[in-house]
């Protein structure tokens, strides 16, 4: 059951966001969408209700106010504000440990496209709440600096019919100092719209919250030098 909730940011600006928390959650999942999105993005919402039938609590935020959603939708102007939104997803970390109900919980981030940028930023802001990323059709090259100072483990999932994003995520990859891996998704392009590409990002993403890591460090091209992340 979802429960709609107005989470404070830092800049005090008011976010709304759906909040799903299944009795004994051992994670909370925050979603940070993409360019042009909301909470309501779809596929956002179908992995986070897979997530939820696994015993995980969600948190689907709007990462831009009403105001700033009107006048992004006219000019793009917030969508690649990669300060701004990641000072949004830190400030919907900092809230959930404010919160009696879940600050007791692992936060995982979910990030898609420029939320992706995101929410690696807030992991590297939030070493020790953060636990895992996941990026879906990610831009993790947007996280600029941000990359070498991440902590927790980090799955970039992509299609592999998006070459140019494959190739940005491989290149970020290389600049990530934890246990990693880039999952490519056969036949899915950008937005993984494509027959069962979508169930294939969900069940990724449902294992590396689980454990993160995982077997990263057995995957090719995966970088063994976050052992404690295993």
């Amino acid at each position: 059951m979802l429960e709609e909730v107005v989470l404070p940011a830092a800049d005090g600006s008011a976010l709304h966001g759906d909040l799903a928390l299944p009795t004994s959650a051992p994670t909370m999942v925050v979603f940070a969408h993409g360019s042009g999105s909301s909470r309501h993005s779809p596929r956002n919402r179908a992995v986070a209700a897979a997530l939820q039938k696994a015993g995980m609590g969600t948190l689907l935020m709007d990462l831009l106010t009403e105001r700033e959603e009107r006048h992004d939708l006219l000019t793009a102007e917030y969508r690649f504000d990669i300060d701004l939104l990641a000072g949004r997803v830190v400030s919907a970390v900092d809230w959930l440990e404010s919160e009696p109900a879940t600050r007791s919980l692992g936060i995982g981030l979910f990030g898609a496209s420029t939320g992706a940028a995101a929410a690696l930023r807030a992991a590297a802001e939030r070493p020790l709440r953060v636990r895992s990323v996941v990026s879906r059709g990610g831009r993790p090259d947007l996280a600029g600096d941000a990359l070498a100072r991440v902590a927790a483990p980090v799955l970039l999932v992509v299609g592999g019919d998006d070459p140019e994003v494959l190739r940005l995520n491989r290149e970020a990859a290389e600049r990530l100092g934890v246990a990693h891996r880039v999952e490519v998704v056969p036949g899915a392009g950008h937005l993984f719209e494509e027959p069962g590409t979508l169930d294939h990002v969900i069940r990724a993403a449902r294992e590396w919250f689980r454990q993160p890591g995982g077997d990263a460090f057995d995957a090719p091209g995966a970088r063994p030098d976050g052992g404690g992340h295993r």
